[in-house]
């Protein structure tokens, strides 16, 4: 019998408890259509943020992208301002769109692939190059907007982007979804994403194997900060204004996100579903937190204490060993030493 993966059952286990835990203690409230379409619409933007902070961590070396708010507020701030100089907001609406969610996208590719080169051919940590880069593109982003918001607007089709429905589904998420399984597929079938595991998983046969382990490492990061620039058009496309310290907390959220959907922090292993899974659990968790009435300070306790607590359950497998018993029926055996 085929083995289970174990994030995917408790994340789908997760969800479903939350749903209807919420819809209990709200009379229902929690699981109305317009709460759901808020849910829903708010998944996004910490979405790819996520699925970047899991591409850097499967490449392993201690791999972590912690520039991608950083990135995403550069992106649309520089973005923002290139585009108000060449279309009009009201006279050329459409222009004006595809345009921004170009440039955010072009800014992230550009940031990433930095990222990756400084850490792929200079061999710096990821972790000291991504913080560095951070507050590089922090400082870029506060001389650029002269430390105050830049006002985008909200002009036909960027509004529809970031607040709009299809069938009663938000935009934006349709595009979080469409983006995450296009870059399952690429991981899953593709030499890239199998080589990336590989990497992860044991740097040395990666290189005896003939990888071209800079190669692999760059397209990682940049692959990272595209996702950080289409991040930040859609935080544009909810907003009018986009500004250099938008998100401050969404670093330790994304970071969650990526360590429930059980991606190991030591590489080789992390699967795109997984976090769009995650990121929706924990939507619903923040959203019951509001309905119970707790705080922001309560709330950012509870991330805290649940990252500690998956890593916990990440470093013993315990994830692994709930597997196993669905798998088989019944506990596994102890090895023998």
């Amino acid at each position: 019998m085929r083995k289970l993966d174990g994030s995917f059952v408790l994340l789908v286990t997760l969800i479903v408890v939350l749903l209807a835990t919420g819809g209990l203690l709200s009379g229902g409230t929690y699981l109305s259509l317009f709460n759901l379409q808020s849910m829903a619409n708010q998944v996004p933007e910490i979405g790819l943020l996520a699925i970047g902070v899991m591409l850097a961590m499967s490449a392993g070396n201690g791999g972590i992208d912690l520039s991608g708010i950083a990135m995403a507020n550069l992106a649309g701030v520089a973005s923002g301002l290139v585009a108000l100089q060449i279309f009009p907001v009201s006279e050329a609406p459409v222009a004006f769109t595809i345009l921004f969610v170009l440039g955010c996208a072009v800014v992230g590719l550009i940031g990433g692939t930095i990222n990756g080169l400084i850490i792929s051919r200079l061999g710096i940590t990821p972790i000291l190059c991504t913080l560095g880069t951070q507050m590089l593109f922090t400082g870029v982003t506060v001389v650029l907007s002269s430390g105050r918001a830049v006002r985008i607007g909200a002009p036909g089709p960027l509004y529809e982007l970031g607040n709009g429905y299809f069938l009663g589904i938000p935009w934006s998420f349709l595009l979080f979804i469409l983006v995450a399984t296009a870059l399952g597929i690429v991981l899953r079938y593709t030499p890239y994403g199998i080589k990336l595991m590989m990497t992860g998983a044991n740097q040395k046969a990666a290189e005896f194997s003939g990888f071209a382990r800079a190669r692999i490492i760059t397209t990682t990061y940049a692959l990272s900060g595209l996702l950080a620039g289409l991040s930040g058009a859609i935080i544009a496309a909810r907003n009018v204004n986009v500004k250099w310290d938008y998100g401050t907390t969404y670093l330790l959220i994304a970071i969650l996100i990526a360590v429930m959907a059980g991606v190991k922090p030591e590489g080789g292993y992390g699967r795109v579903v997984n976090v769009v899974l995650s990121a929706i659990a924990l939507q619903l968790i923040s959203s019951l937190l509001n309905f119970i009435g707790l705080s922001n300070f309560v709330r950012d306790l509870a991330w805290g204490a649940m990252l500690l607590f998956f890593l916990f359950v990440n470093r013993f497998a315990l994830v692994e060993h709930f597997a196993d018993i669905l798998s088989s029926g019944r506990p596994p055996r102890a090895s023998k030493t």
